[in-house]
């Protein structure tokens, strides 16, 4: 398979999924109008709800729904081949992954920017309020725990990405300030501040920078960093506390103070290397080599059904998608007709950026031995990140400004992503506890809560087993967030097949992903504790520990989505037989 086919399928179910079947179910069952108050404007309070130009909200969606999943995810799954990640990213999007954002964004302007939280009361159940709200925050810190590891442990410690990292913050905090305070035009701004990130990310290059965060990290002169306790090492002490850093100033601040516009400069840095990436794709026109279109049905991450559907957690569809569109996007879109841009459009960019992951792993080595020998699905971060740099030294890029523009790439991806959790956890815990305890209602308190929270997964659980689950609850959070909308559309008298046929579908598959990974980490991990030596397991109590506390937070998802499941039936019933579905008809 050559790289060009890719890219050709690639482009055909953008142009016939956004151009034709969301822009048909947009024109005949939802029918936005232009000149309805949005959320935005009638609650304009400058902090959650902001009304936002559909370009700049068109780049903060895509940053804050596109970080790791899409990225790491066909990366990882390639290890079944390369044509069932291929089939998965494509198809998931086409059929379903649009269809969850853009909805979740109709449903949360349509209902005055009300959260998931309120919504299932209302539409679900009362009790499921609480249950939606228990499961979100375990999702959420999985997130925090997945992407923490990844950046805290393995991007952060390369001593060209933290100068790079920080400039692009801090750029990204002056165009907040460029773009609402000062009044500036948004080209003048984007220009502006994106030649100053590229620079920044250039300097982080230059000796002085690598030698200073070299000596910072315990690195310095090739030494190997200080193990301080378990396995945390200085360097990744240091990274993770920078991570948590940054994540409280993007969870307590106003959202145009630092998430809005540091997401909108990210979008332009990882649009440009998308774009450099399949520049060079069409220069190069490599092929895949040996690389097998099929390997075997069971590999180490587990069985492909359910298991390839989770790992490739945001490449074709994700839950946290839909928290973004309805707690976040809703609250900011200006118009209703902006929806299908701002979150079909972003979606279907994202299967692009997704196709763009795969090729770095099944294209850019020239085989599947040079996959595995850049280290393969283990190793996913490094993968991506040298596969980009080849890409674009194809433009007569140097490999080492590629190699660190795509880690800096990659822990903006994350980042941007985390602060936003981190926001959405600590409302969380506010709704379910606030009334309990009114401390934890204060955002500092509930802010350090969910990030003390982060540390302990990320010191004490492996990446790949924190990988597994968290794509299962992800995609679980996909699948009643569907639910919703499905029953959302049903109470409207709208037509709902097209969204009850996806909850189905990501229901059972991620119901049988965390059975699975729980089965894993009780019943076949946790014997090898038996015999530590030949499992090669370095520290007993940790990998006990790691193993029991994923065994447990899989099935307390489980448990939770099948209340909600159960309510939703209820629910199902009810509206079925009171509000028949009428196509075309208007909310």
């Amino acid at each position: 398979m050559n790289s060009l086919i890719v890219l050709l399928i690639g482009a055909a179910a953008l142009v016939v999924g956004y151009g034709f079947y969301a822009k048909t179910i947009n024109r005949s069952i939802i029918q936005p109008d232009e000149k309805k108050a949005t959320p935005a404007k009638m609650y304009m309070d400058g902090v959650d709800f902001t009304p936002a130009n559909r370009n700049v909200l068109f780049g903060y969606q895509f940053k804050s729904i596109a970080a790791l999943g899409p990225i790491l995810g066909p990366i990882i799954a390639v290890q079944w081949g390369w044509l069932p990640a291929l089939l998965w990213i494509v198809l998931g999007t086409f059929f379903i992954g649009w269809v969850q954002d853009y909805s979740s964004i109709i449903m949360g302007v349509r209902e005055e920017g009300q959260s998931f939280g309120a919504l299932s009361y209302r539409l679900i159940s009362p009790r499921s309020r609480l249950i939606l709200i228990t499961f979100i925050y375990f999702y959420l810190w999985l997130i925090m725990g997945s992407f923490g590891v990844q950046v805290g442990f393995n991007l952060l410690t390369n001593p060209v990405v933290p100068l790079g990292v920080l400039i692009v913050i801090l750029v990204g905090v002056l165009a907040g300030q460029m773009t609402y305070k000062w009044k500036q035009d948004i080209i003048l701004t984007s220009v502006i501040t994106v030649v100053l990130s590229f620079v920044g990310i250039w300097l982080g290059t230059l000796p002085f920078a690598r030698d200073l965060f070299s000596a910072i990290l315990g690195i310095a002169g090739g030494k190997t960093s200080p193990t301080l306790f378990l396995q945390v090492t200085q360097a990744k002490f240091i990274g993770s506390l920078l991570v948590v850093a940054i994540c409280y100033f993007g969870a307590v601040l106003p959202i145009w103070r630092w998430a809005q516009p540091i997401n909108y400069v990210s979008f332009w840095i990882v649009f440009l290397g998308i774009v450099g990436g399949i520049g060079g794709l069409l220069i190069w026109r490599p092929g895949m080599g040996d690389f097998p279109a099929f390997t075997q049905f069971t590999i180490g991450i587990g069985p492909l059904w359910p298991m390839l559907f989770v790992t490739i957690a945001c490449g074709a569809i994700s839950g946290w998608h839909s928290l973004v569109s309805s707690s976040g996007t809703a609250r900011q879109l200006e118009k209703e007709t902006d929806a299908l841009y701002v979150g079909g459009g972003a979606m279907f960019l994202e299967m692009v950026f997704a196709t763009v992951a795969f090729l770095t792993a099944t294209v850019a080595f020239g085989s599947y031995k040079g996959y595995v020998d850049a280290g393969g699905g283990a190793a996913a971060a490094r993968v991506f990140s040298t596969g980009l740099a080849n890409f674009l030294n194809q433009w007569g890029l140097p490999k080492v400004f590629g190699t660190a523009y795509g880690s800096v790439f990659l822990t903006l991806m994350a980042l941007t992503i985390m602060y936003l959790v981190v926001r959405f956890m600590r409302v969380a815990s506010a709704e379910a506890l606030g009334d309990k305890i009114p401390a934890i209602r204060n955002v500092h308190v509930g802010t350090v809560i969910a990030l003390l929270l982060t540390l302990a997964l990320i010191w004490l659980v492996p990446f790949l087993q924190i990988w597994a689950v968290f794509g299962a609850a992800n995609q679980l959070m996909a699948s009643l967030a569907l639910l919703m909308v499905t029953l959302w559309l049903m109470s409207k008298g709208k037509q709902y097949l097209w969204t009850f046929i996806p909850f189905i579908f990501m229901f059972v598959t991620t119901i049988a992903a965390l059975l699975y990974k729980s089965y894993e980490s009780f019943f076949i991990n946790l014997p090898k504790t038996a015999d530590p030596a030949k499992f090669k397991i370095a520290n007993v109590g940790e990998f006990t520990a790691a193993n029991v506390l994923i065994g447990l937070i899989a099935l307390v998802l489980v448990i939770a989505a099948l209340f909600l499941a159960w309510d939703g039936i209820q629910a199902f019933r009810r509206y079925r037989a009171g509000v028949p579905a009428k196509a075309g008809a208007k909310a």
